[in-house]
């Protein structure tokens, strides 16, 4: 065959292939166009298709499903000690998208943390204190190994990693946040005389007593123990520090004299803070309140007074910082989902089931 005929068969099979791709993809929507389709996320075919594998969600492709915002949606809960169970429909709805809105950061963050991971850097000294923190949540390790488990986390060296993973990109939040969480002098002291009056230090009382529980023990009969204690006191027979030594059911006190230090009314439930704030200074009382019934003596009082800012600063330059933090954490977050919402897709009839 001549090199002009091999040329013109050549050029008649491209035409027969390019025709072919143009009906395929222009007429009768065949199998290449379909690839395409399903190839493309946006496209109905490929939306119907993550539909029906369970997908509620998917950032950057990355497909949330079902299953996962279940396990999601209960960590949520198992990191503030709840369940799912006795949630209603409309509650279990709200921590639903609670929990998508979580997974949804955390991969925003996590593709941002591994792109900076270098200047990120976590610590295992910095992991174990976590791991400290969280693990005084449980009564037992075992309890915790369960509870783990129940989470499908499947071992401590797991659970480290994911605290890991969690701190960086904490640490990447806060390294775009720094700047705005910075508090000035100014900025405290324009704060501190607006809110002198609420930065005063309260009236204060020192106080002891001697406690009865009435849990597993008729009132009356506690009762009957202290008025006798107070009769002892009153007639010098027996001092404060050995009644309490003697009667008193308050393991971190009785060995200290009965002493409660100095307190605040803030510091007190209201069924004892009010009684004991009304005594007078040295005059040994009887108190009940629903734990029980307590002979209790003031033995010094002060009364509020002004903070001046020098004192009050540290607390309020932490205070303000800690607001900004979580005010420029939440509206950094919002920004870096606006600014990634073309990658983002929920699937809105998928979280009702």
């Amino acid at each position: 065959m001549s090199p002009l005929k091999k040329f013109t068969l050549r050029l008649a099979l491209y035409g027969v292939v390019l025709a072919y791709i143009a009906g395929d993809l222009f007429v009768f929507h065949g199998p290449l166009s379909r690839k395409i389709e399903r190839a493309d996320p946006g496209s109905a075919e490929s939306i119907a298709a993550a539909k029906a594998n369970g997908v509620v969600a998917r950032v950057f492709n990355l497909q949330i499903t079902r299953g996962q915002l279940d396990r999601a949606a209960n960590e949520r809960l198992w990191r503030i000690g709840q369940s799912i169970d006795p949630l209603t429909p409309e509650a279990l709805k709200i921590v639903r998208y609670a929990a998508l809105d979580e997974l949804i950061d955390h991969e925003l963050l996590r593709i941002k943390a591994k792109v900076n991971a270098p200047q990120l850097r976590v610590s295992d000294e910095e992991i174990d204190e976590r791991l400290q923190r969280f693990q005084a949540r449980f009564e037992s390790t075992d309890a915790m190994v369960s509870s783990m488990k129940s989470q499908g986390i499947a071992s401590t060296q797991d659970l480290r990693d994911r605290l890991a993973g969690r701190m960086q990109q904490e640490k990447y939040v806060e390294s775009k946040i720094a700047p705005l969480a910075r508090v000035t002098d100014e900025d405290a002291r324009e704060w501190f005389d607006k809110n002198q009056k609420d930065l005063a230090i309260p009236e204060r009382i020192e106080a002891r007593h001697v406690f009865i529980p009435t849990l597993t023990l008729p009132p009356e009969d506690a009762k009957i123990k202290l008025e006798a204690a107070l009769a002892a006191l009153t007639s010098n027979t027996k001092d404060f520090a050995t009644l309490a030594k003697e009667l008193s059911e308050d393991p971190a006190t009785k060995d200290q004299g009965g002493s409660l230090g100095w307190m605040t009314r803030q510091r007190l439930p209201a069924d004892f803070s009010k009684p004991v704030f009304a005594l007078p200074v040295n005059q040994p009382s009887l108190i009940q309140t629903r734990l029980g019934w307590h002979l209790v003596e003031v033995t010094a009082r002060k009364p509020a007074e002004p903070r001046s800012f020098e004192q009050a600063k540290p607390e309020v330059l932490a205070a303000l910082e800690a607001v900004k933090r979580r005010q420029a954490a939440t509206e950094y977050r919002a920004a870096l989902r606006q600014f990634e919402a073309a990658k983002i897709d929920v699937f809105h009839d998928m979280m009702d089931w």
